[in-house]
Order: structure tokens, then sequence, then C-alpha cells
């Protein structure tokens, strides 16, 4: 669905209605598209420790500093 600036400042709660039914809703000044009404993306809960047992320790030395070498490397010079 589209709507043109002045359509949607008159309909703005039907165009949201429509968002909320699955409907994609562009917003277009001029004919040309300038906005996308979508819903909001769910936010997922995050849990402390949820992957306790599944990921392994890190390498020995991995904390270490790097090397002159490497420090060269990792910024390109």
């Amino acid at each position: 669905m589209e709507a043109s600036v002045h359509e949607a400042k008159t309909n703005l709660s039907k165009l949201l209605k429509a968002v909320e039914a699955g409907e994609r809703v562009i917003i277009t000044r001029h004919g040309r598209p300038a906005a996308e009404l979508v819903p909001p993306q769910t936010r997922r809960k995050v849990v402390f420790g949820s992957l306790k047992g599944l990921v392994g320790e890190p390498p020995e030395g991995f904390f270490d500093p790097l090397s002159e070498e490497e420090l060269k490397e990792w910024e390109g010079d």
C-alpha cells in the first residue's frame, strides 16, 4: 500500500492498523518513496549464562597482548 504524505497525515490510524495486520505501507512524497511503515522488531530477552557449557574456553594466550609485528599487521601498516 502506498500513501502520500498528506494521506498519511490524514489517515495515520488506518495506516497503523494496516501495518499491524502485516501490510507494508510506503509513504511517498511527489510520487517517490520517502518512508516505510513497518512493525517494531521484537526484542529478544537476554539470558546471561545461557551458553554455559556450550562454548569452550579460549585458547591459551588468547588474551595476551599482540607482538609489535602483529600490531602493525592489525593496524594495516
